[in-house]
């Protein structure tokens, strides 16, 4: 039941995610909606969806886990020492500098090293269908990003090296408190010292 609500979950998050790169598509749905109608819709169906996910996957845990392998311990350092990068590049997409500029999309780039780094370090079915889910709209939406022909406009602002310190510093603490505070109490696993 859980693995059913989790993924009847990524299909409306990540659904409506997804409309955003069918332009023509979505046009239609601010044309009929408008903008604000749309804002709301978009907001509304992506928390119900993130609600689903997070409830689906936490009674999937709870109640109904499927071991598909056993990852290496090691494994699971990798995904802690990537994480790191993933939080700074997510950071550096709303705190704008020379990461931003090299890497176009950093919080695309984020979410797949986050998705890719959780896909090492666990190997049940409902943990590979929820990061896998992740990781392939991560690789989708960058691919269609460089077939938009709106993407890029309008021009965004970009600072300098200061903002790189100020994503790199927020980043650092970010991860730390996810470390450390929300994933033992939040997903109920600890990844220091495990």
């Amino acid at each position: 039941m859980g693995l059913l609500v989790m993924i009847l979950g990524l299909i409306l998050f990540l659904g409506v995610h997804t409309l955003t790169t069918q332009r023509a598509l979505r046009a239609k749905v601010i044309g009929s909606l408008g903008e604000g109608g749309y804002k709301i819709a978009y907001t509304v169906a992506s928390v119900a969806g993130l609600a689903l996910v997070t409830w689906g996957f936490s009674h999937y845990r709870a109640s109904g886990w499927i071991d598909v392998w056993n990852p290496p311990t090691a494994f699971k350092h990798i995904t802690v020492a990537l994480m790191l990068p993933a939080v700074i590049m997510v950071v550096a997409s709303y705190v704008r500098g020379r990461i931003y500029t090299t890497l176009k999309h950093p919080m695309l780039t984020g979410v797949k090293l986050w998705a890719a780094a959780h896909l090492l370090a666990n190997g049940d079915l409902g943990s590979i269908i929820l990061f896998g889910s992740f990781l392939a709209w991560a690789v989708f939406d960058r691919i269609s990003l460089k077939r938009r022909p709106d993407a890029g406009s309008p021009p965004i602002p970009v600072g300098g090296p200061a903002n790189d310190l100020i994503a790199i510093a927020v980043g650092v603490v970010a991860y730390l408190a996810l470390a450390f505070a929300f994933h033992p109490a939040v997903i109920g696993v600890p990844v220091v010292g495990v």
